[in-house]
């Protein structure tokens, strides 16, 4: 599948498993992808799994890391403020998909307002009930399982790739939770 063949990503600031589920699907699909992890051997594991077209680094080594990646198209962050000190590496028509649990809908559609005049989409996915509850006794969602990190992804990319006409959007991804 080359999907995503001459598209450069940067996957920062993620949950555990949402920033390599989405950093795995970049790659399969022919991007070249930079993927920040804490801990030397988490970091070992990612790049394991993901082979040469990713580059794994620090948190605190983004910005040196983006050197060899050139502009970048897409963008998948946890928060507005991980996002900001990168925009200046985004690529005009590009995209920003945050991934925190609750990112604020006034923050998505603020920066979306702001990126607008460079063609760039800012949409977000607010993951819930994925892989374990919080505090391990949260009732199941509405579909009556938890979710995965690779739900998390796909959503995460179908906003960043296919939602061309969208931008200051938020995606629930909760099984249903956030709905009587």
């Amino acid at each position: 599948m080359a999907r995503y063949t001459g598209r450069k990503a940067v996957v920062v600031g993620q949950a555990p498993g949402i920033g390599l589920a989405i950093a795995k699907r970049l790659v399969e699909g022919g991007a070249r992808v930079l993927l920040t992890v804490d801990g030397a051997r988490e970091r070992e594991r990612a790049r394991a799994e993901l082979g040469s077209a990713a580059r794994v680094v620090a948190p605190d080594a983004v910005e040196s890391g983006l050197g060899p990646v050139g502009g970048v198209d897409l963008l998948f962050a946890d928060a507005v403020p991980t996002t900001r000190p990168l925009l200046p590496y985004l690529v005009d028509g590009g995209a920003v998909v945050l991934t925190a649990r609750s990112p604020a809908p006034a923050s998505v559609g603020s920066l979306a307002a702001e990126l607008v005049a460079r063609g760039i989409r800012v949409n977000a996915v607010a993951p819930s009930c994925i892989e374990a509850p919080p505090g391990g006794t949260d009732p199941l969602p509405p579909l009556g399982r938890l979710g995965s990190a690779e739900e998390v992804a796909r959503a995460a990319l179908f906003l960043a790739t296919d939602a061309t006409f969208t931008t200051g959007a938020r995606l629930p991804v909760d099984g249903g939770l956030g709905h009587p």
